[in-house]
């Protein structure tokens, strides 16, 4: 077959594999956007959502009589203005002297579909020493407002003591958060111990706020345990200033003697391997192996001068396609480990029986078979470990040009890219001398 012909084939072999994996990975991409928005819902219905914890609000509050000018028109058109007493709100906030927060995060990963959801279990306690440092007004009393994370999730073992009291059965209840009001007697110069606690659950993240806006805390502390190793922190959060590993988790501890911030302290949850995430990339960075794999085929069956139509690299990129086809198909019934060892072994089963048949059974199962677990499976265990899909096509392609490099390095192109050899006239065989032709003439 003509050279030329041959890569033309190859190449057109390349493009149709090319748009059949562009179509799969737009339909595995559609797959895992109609599956998380209409999943995600269900899921924060049933377990709840990301979680944000902001510290109890304290504020000092009294009745003022204020007067307010009132304008008054008589019949005859002129205007006069009177004080009308009022009594008012007034409101001063007051502010921790010291925090203690205990934070246990248990990690609860639940599976539906082709998503996977970073659900945790969060046991929160909170204790804060309160002043009272400015002069208590006649009929002042206190109230404490405490803003639940998530309004639509439970709080299991909920405690809200004061100065030593559990008044959690006696709390205003509001959508979103509760009340407790302190009557009396205040005085200057005292100090109220408050205590909170609950076990909630929620999803992806949790958060504690220590002011609203931009604040100060004073002698605070906030020491966070979890179950996991993988620990991340969310964007605009505090980093702990003591970490500690703690059995199959950490200990992280973040203690202040006064600071003035407006970022939070939080936990991202780490995330297991998203099938349909990984189903889609497999299938956008398929023709990457494929096209490494096609050339090192192309250049052995050159060097070997083994026959290897277009037909049959259609046939080979028709068994790289069957890897996508069934991992695509299988991650959200397997676990993705499994989907994924199922689909390279059927994969480079099609390959090696199909090119035993068409080359030989060492061809099949060490050249070729070898250079698919390389560049297919290998290539795609790269996508289990975020940032090293780069760096290992990288490194394939730098080792196969080297070995192209090295096997061809003696080959004239030229001659290889000449004339068919079926199109060139057969050799002529040696002349004979006229007289000796003629001499055999008449034996013949």
């Amino acid at each position: 077959m003509n050279p030329f012909l041959r890569l033309f084939g190859i190449t057109c072999v390349f493009f149709f594999a090319l748009i059949a994996w562009m179509t799969l990975g737009g339909i595995t991409t559609a797959r895992n956007v109609e599956q998380g928005g209409l999943l995600s819902s269900r899921v924060q219905d049933l377990y709840g959502s990301p979680m944000t914890q902001q510290a109890p609000a304290v504020t000092l509050v009294w009745p003022v009589l204020r007067n307010h000018p009132e304008e008054h028109t008589d019949t005859q058109g002129k205007v006069t203005t009177t004080n009308r007493p009022v009594w008012e709100t007034a409101t001063s906030v007051l502010i921790p002297k010291q925090t203690r927060i205990a934070a246990n995060l248990t990690l609860d990963e639940r599976r539906k579909g082709l998503m996977w959801f970073p659900l945790y279990k969060v046991g929160f306690q909170g204790a804060w020493q309160i002043p009272i440092e400015t002069t208590v007004p006649e009929n002042a009393h206190v109230e404490i407002t405490f803003v639940y994370p998530d309004a639509s999730t439970h709080y299991d073992d909920f405690t809200f003591v004061i100065d030593g009291q559990d008044v959690a059965r006696t709390l205003v209840n509001t959508p979103g958060l509760v009340t407790a009001s302190i009557l009396g007697p205040i005085a200057t110069g005292q100090v109220i111990e408050l205590g909170i606690g609950y076990r909630s659950q929620g999803m992806t993240e949790w958060r504690y706020q220590p002011t609203r806006e931009v604040g100060q805390v004073e002698d605070f502390q906030l020491a966070m345990t979890t179950d996991f190793a993988a620990i991340d922190f969310p964007a605009m959060t505090m980093s702990p200033t003591l970490k500690t590993r703690a059995d199959a988790g950490w200990k992280l501890d973040w203690s202040f003697a006064r600071l003035v911030t407006g970022q939070a302290i939080g936990m991202t949850m780490p995330t297991h391997i998203q099938p349909g995430e990984l189903a889609s990339k497999l299938s956008f960075s398929a023709p990457i192996p494929l096209g490494l794999y096609f050339v090192w085929i192309y250049v052995l069956g050159l060097l070997r001068r083994y026959e290897i139509h277009p037909i049959n690299y259609l046939l080979l990129a028709s068994s790289f396609f069957a890897f996508n086809l069934l991992f695509a198909y299988t991650a959200d019934h397997l676990d993705v480990e499994y989907a994924f060892a199922l689909a390279s072994v059927v994969s480079v089963l099609l390959t090696v029986s199909y090119l035993r048949l068409v080359v030989g059974a060492r061809f099949a199962f060490v050249e070729a078979g070898l250079a698919q677990l390389l560049y297919q499976v290998g290539f795609g265990v790269a996508h289990f470990f975020d940032g090293f899909t780069g760096l290992t096509i990288t490194v394939l392609g730098i080792v196969t040009l080297f070995a192209l490099m090295q096997l061809t390095g003696r080959i004239k192109w030229s001659e290889v890219f000449g004339a068919d050899e079926s199109s060139k006239p057969p050799p002529k065989g040696p002349e004979l001398n006229p007289d000796l032709a003629a001499e055999m003439a008449p034996r013949l």
